[in-house]
């Protein structure tokens, strides 16, 4: 059976972000061999989350839970008197409710674009980001809020200063996030 793909986290099981672990989905009830390891926030808490249930929505819908938060998304306010996110809510509803979520030091950011979120690519760290520090200035100098040289030289990609590595899919464009410990 083929694995579902996630628009935003195209690189989801590369980034352990399942293990190969043999069991039976709490959403679908069918046996499987990935189980979900990263954020999934709701009451109750389901033994085993598979890929499947993750992508068609029944996991957040049966648990009335979110593998991101939904002001977690760049351009979201939780202040009902701010502007509405420019981003259609369906794509917004998509990170929530259909996308799994990335480990990080502090909440998880979901990064946007050209009016849609970005997909998450991967963790970053100095190497990584070098061949297109042009690219990243505005996210680097003005955005995450840390020093940038501290960044351009510190970054990693599981130590005290983590990168976020995100890609605009309309127009390729990439962006960055960081946290710290």
């Amino acid at each position: 059976m083929e694995l579902p793909k996630f628009k935003y986290s195209p690189n989801a099981y590369e980034l352990a972000l399942f293990d190969k672990v043999d069991g039976i989905c709490s959403v679908c009830e069918q046996k499987r061999n990935l189980k979900y390891n990263s954020s999934f926030y709701s009451i109750d808490k389901p033994e085993y989350i598979c890929p499947w249930c993750i992508s068609n929505g029944k996991a957040s819908e049966k648990y009335d839970g979110e593998f991101n938060s939904y002001c977690g998304i760049e351009g979201v306010s939780p202040d009902p008197n701010d502007p509405r996110p420019n981003i259609p809510e369906k794509l917004l509803l998509e990170i929530v409710c259909k996308t799994p979520s990335y480990s990080s030091w502090q909440q998880q950011q979901w990064l946007s674009h050209c009016n849609e979120p970005c997909a998450f690519i991967g963790y970053a760290d100095a190497e990584t980001i070098k061949p297109m520090l042009d690219e990243l200035k505005d996210d680097i100098e003005h955005t995450i809020g840390i020093n940038p040289d501290y960044i351009k030289n510190h970054l990693s990609k599981d130590g005290h200063l983590v990168g976020y590595l995100f890609k605009c899919v309309k127009c390729n464009k990439h962006r960055l996030h960081a946290d710290c410990d």
